[in-house]
């Protein structure tokens, strides 16, 4: 059997195999990808980026690997999508791609520990709760609590407990699907994190 073989220019819009990942997988201790299976390896894209930050907002910096002609397709598809985005940070993730293993794992260890708070504070006070692998957003569901508005929720929160949430229906094409839904982010200090469980506490109370 002969497998076809598309133009690199088709196999960059149409890869059998595309992944994208985030540097932040918190439950990740393995980096298996399909690129691993050689049979797959010329037809394959792996999407990679640096998430937004804490400290500069959504200014992701992404990048793909894969084999020269694929990557040179994607290139050449992206002149035409844009021209330049998120400049000065694409130095500093070039940076950060260089530094050793100890800080990428230090980082995932205390991302872990900080969603582990997160969560069982979340559990403790009534919330449906969603324990996230590869993110640092919890997402619950408020019906537990009575609630079943997530936007009506978020803008109460600061006044009734003075912590701030996300609802998660600004994400879905269908709002009514993740109305119920809403998302707390963990990439804060300890106690920032454990002040804010203890007054979210106090919404079942």
């Amino acid at each position: 059997m002969t497998r076809r073989r598309p133009k690199a220019a088709a196999l960059a819009a149409t890869a059998f195999g595309f992944r994208e990942r985030s540097v932040n997988e918190t439950d990740s201790d393995s980096e298996y990808t399909i690129l691993t299976l050689r049979l797959y390896s010329d037809c394959t894209l792996i999407s990679m980026r640096q998430s937004a930050g804490k400290q500069v907002g959504e200014r992701g910096v992404g990048w793909v690997t894969g084999t020269p002609a694929l990557v040179t397709a994607v290139r050449s598809a992206k002149q035409y999508l844009t021209f330049v985005a998120s400049g000065p940070f694409q130095y500093a993730v070039a940076e950060a791609l260089a530094l050793p293993d100890a800080y990428f794992t230090d980082l995932r260890e205390d991302l872990r520990t900080k969603r582990d708070l997160l969560v069982t504070g979340l559990t403790e006070a009534g919330f449906g709760v969603f324990r996230p692998m590869g993110t640092y957003f919890v997402t619950t569901d408020i019906r537990p609590l009575g609630e079943s508005d997530g936007f009506a929720f978020c803008r109460a929160l600061p006044e009734r407990a003075g912590v701030v949430a996300i609802p998660n229906a600004v994400f879905y094409d269908h709002r009514e699907a993740g109305a119920p839904f809403v998302r707390f982010a963990f990439c804060k200090r300890t106690e920032i994190l454990e002040e804010a469980v203890t007054r979210l506490k106090r919404l079942s109370s």
